[in-house]
């Protein structure tokens, strides 16, 4: 056990040092490098038809929306989870990163003057709650909570970059975003590689939590493009 426990340690050691190498490579980092605020990818925003705005403030609303409700997800997890050797350093590792996603749509919501979700504080409630409630449900089930979240969200980040073609890529604001858009959405997808690895198959009711948690997170997103 304790070899396992080791073992574990020493992985989530090696992505901190890994992550901490690739922080200033990946395109966040404009957002998130004080050296580069000035920029005009990072502090413009593009001028677009009245459809064009429409989309992109849809996608940033609901992208800010998610990145507070996975926060609170992992917080709520962690809360249950946090004693544990193995779960909760790699559940503090998926929340210290869904800490700086949120960092940088707060950013970018700002930057394209994008009206928040008037849903943000149910998001936390919601969120703490899922990540909770899932964390006592034991590790599996926090697993499969997380499995479900991003295989969601995967397919919500592809779906965005499809309806992102027809912005004016010549604003250096669009290329970055999209950048931006696939580095998280790269980034989920290893938070669902992760829950899989890490047993969430193995939950009770695995196929029926992850319905009712996926169809959630569908419904909450069609509801924070609107509200």
């Amino acid at each position: 056990m304790f070899q396992s426990i080791n073992l574990c340690r020493s992985c989530v050691q090696a992505f901190r040092r890994t992550f901490s190498t690739k922080a200033l490579a990946v395109p966040s980092a404009a957002y998130t490098d004080p050296s580069r605020h000035g920029e005009l990818a990072v502090s413009t925003t593009p001028q677009l038809t009245e459809q064009q705005r429409a989309r992109l403030e849809a996608a940033l609303r609901v992208d800010q929306a998610g990145e507070v409700a996975a926060n609170y997800i992992y917080k709520g997890q962690l809360a249950v989870l946090r004693r544990d050797p193995l779960a909760g350093p790699l559940i503090q590792d998926m929340w210290d990163q869904e800490k700086k996603h949120l960092e940088v749509m707060n950013k970018l919501q700002v930057q394209h003057r994008v009206r928040p979700t008037v849903l943000w504080e149910v998001a936390k409630v919601a969120g703490f709650g899922l990540g909770a409630v899932t964390a006592f449900m034991g590790k599996e089930a926090a697993m499969a909570c997380t499995e479900a979240v991003e295989t969601v969200i995967g397919e919500h980040y592809d779906d965005q970059l499809k309806e992102m073609e027809d912005l004016p890529s010549l604003h250096p604001s669009v290329p970055l975003l999209r950048d931006v858009i696939k580095e998280f959405r790269d980034d989920e997808l290893e938070h669902l590689d992760t829950a899989v690895e890490h047993h969430s198959q193995r939950a009770p009711a695995h196929a029926l939590l992850s319905t009712i948690v996926g169809g959630g997170c569908k419904v909450a997103i069609e509801l924070c493009k609107r509200f």
